[in-house]
């Protein structure tokens, strides 16, 4: 009886959670294929289906945006900073996690890295935007190299955290063999810890992919936009285009939901494997 009362308690939890996402993605499918005339200020006019179905305001959204432009920014960005941050992020989460159980100053290291997370991005924007311009980084460059940082913290930990779950006995053996420490990690952690690089490599993505402020404040005036930068033409001191807003979200969604699905099997096996130990 017990059970049942749970497995009940747990699927009406379950249709919460899930119509908490289904009404949002409805809205947006439905609102991007309508035109601005079919727009209301009822419930019932913005939920209701287009009469029409087209692909105008995708055709719109994608020239007033310079799709494929901001498109190829954005990959630009977002691929070098998950191959940055699994190369050197792993390698730094190999160095904290084997050594700062017995060492002092790797102990210390560790959590000032990882104390990086409570850091707000609103305290570091100003004196960012202006020593990235002095020094010639207020570009696409400048951009990828403070994601490298600021995902650091988060990844570090990832890492290191993962690491429990590799048995010192497989570096000690090839230790044995000859190895050096340089050649053990690249031949043998870095390939085992892949379900761990996939989870990183998600988060990464998702968080360089969907941000607005880095770009907004170390590109401006460079006339380089990414995806959510191009997205800001459509909102004016008067209004939101919602129907162009929402088709140019679309859009830019399906590549990274397309990552997110190739990728969805290896996180789960990095995020769980990471928190147990």
């Amino acid at each position: 009886m017990t059970i049942k009362k749970t497995n009940k308690a747990a699927m009406i939890v379950l249709i919460l959670g899930l119509s908490t996402i289904i009404l949002p993605l409805y809205m947006t499918l439905v609102i991007a294929f309508k035109q601005p005339s079919e727009m209301t200020n009822s419930i019932s006019g913005i939920l209701s289906l287009p009469k029409a179905w087209s692909l105008n305001n995708f055709r719109e959204a994608m020239e007033v945006t310079d799709f494929w432009r901001s498109l190829r920014n954005s990959l630009l960005i977002t691929v070098s900073t998950v191959a940055l941050s699994i190369a050197v992020h792993s390698l730094m989460g190999y160095a904290l996690g084997r050594n700062k159980s017995h060492s002092k100053f790797y102990s210390f290291v560790y959590l000032f890295i990882v104390s990086g997370m409570f850091v707000p991005f609103a305290i570091l924007m100003m004196p960012l935007a202006k020593q990235t311009a002095e020094l010639g980084l207020a570009n696409w460059f400048g951009v990828i190299l403070l994601y490298v940082v600021f995902y650091m913290p988060m990844n570090v930990l990832l890492y290191s955290g993962y690491l429990v779950n590799i048995p010192m006995a497989l570096e000690e053996a090839a230790k044995v063999d000859g190895a050096s420490t340089w050649r053990t990690y690249w031949k043998i952690i870095f390939p085992i810890m892949k379900p761990m690089h996939a989870t990183v490599a998600v988060l990464t993505a998702l968080a360089v992919w969907n941000d607005v402020m880095t770009p907004l404040v170390i590109m401006a005036g460079s006339g380089q936009n990414t995806l959510p930068l191009a997205q800001l033409n459509f909102q004016s001191q008067f209004g939101t285009n919602y129907n162009l807003a929402f088709a140019s979200y679309l859009l830019s969604l399906i590549p990274i939901l397309i990552f997110y699905i190739v990728c969805q099997k290896q996180i789960l096996n990095g995020v769980v494997n990471g928190a147990v130990k």
